[in-house]
């Protein structure tokens, strides 16, 4: 199997949070994707975030990290989801061809969208650890 890294943020706003719908699996999630070669964690959050939403935001801390092997695609992939924060933009969608829609939801929606968070979507964000890139080291 394939390794693929993964990043999400949550993005929250009086009590909603951003959701995208993604073309390819015709789904609500978090703004995120897959992290390219050369690219730390934080690095592709912010990225994925542009190009779906359009907002530039600062990452936090990481408050999850899932996993799953997906055996169609033969990945085994690792999903990092971290707090974020608006720092300048309006949501306008980047990535037309990948995102279908991009809006404010309710948690509940949250929750039902995102069954994978265990104890649901506010349970993830009573927690979080700090996540630090060490650098390029030799």
């Amino acid at each position: 199997m394939n390794r693929v890294d993964v990043v999400y943020s949550a993005i929250l706003k009086k009590g909603k949070v951003l959701m995208v719908k993604n073309k390819k699996y015709d789904n609500w999630t978090l703004p995120g994707g897959g992290v390219e070669k050369g690219e730390t964690l934080e690095q592709a959050a912010v990225r994925e975030v542009w190009e779906e939403t359009g907002l530039t935001v600062k990452i936090g801390s990481l408050l999850t990290v899932n996993e799953a092997f997906r055996q169609k695609e033969n990945n085994h992939v690792l999903f990092f989801t971290f707090s974020a924060e608006v720092l300048d933009g309006e949501v306008a969608i980047q990535d037309t061809g990948g995102i279908l829609e991009a809006e404010w939801k309710d948690l509940s929606f949250a929750n039902e969208a995102m069954p994978y968070y265990e104890g649901g979507f506010e349970k993830l964000l009573e927690t979080s650890i700090p996540y630090t890139f060490q650098g390029v080291q030799i």
